[in-house]
């Protein structure tokens, strides 16, 4: 190895973290500062905190819950025209009215009634 070309070592060198948490250890550089350590890092203290860039996650969270309760929306819709017709069909074999009787299961769902021929 050549002479004088390593750096000096320093076993007493200060490691101070942005959460104000501080400890020795032995480095090249006499003090070494960080932006995270064990005290403050979620994965260690056990708790999530998200950092909101001007409301994103509450935009995400806003157009998850829409999508999902227009998702649910659209399955019930699907169900009561779906039984509008089985009633209709019904009603049509009997002889009577079968727009009545599709209206009469829409109601149920309260959605607007729509004759189903």
């Amino acid at each position: 190895m050549k002479p004088e070309i390593h750096p000096g070592y320093h076993p007493t060198a200060q490691v101070t973290c942005s959460c104000g948490n501080s400890w020795l250890t032995g480095s090249t550089k006499p003090e070494i500062h960080v932006n995270i350590c064990s005290q403050c890092h979620p994965f260690y203290t056990g708790e999530q905190r998200i950092v909101d860039a001007v409301g994103r996650v509450e935009r995400f969270v806003k157009r998850l819950e829409s999508r999902q309760s227009a998702a649910a929306r659209q399955q019930i819709e699907a169900q009561a025209r779906k039984e509008a017709d089985t009633a209709a069909r019904r009603a049509r074999a009997r002889g009577d009215d079968p727009d009545e009787a599709a209206a009469e299961v829409l109601s149920k769902y309260d959605l607007e009634a729509q004759a189903n021929d």
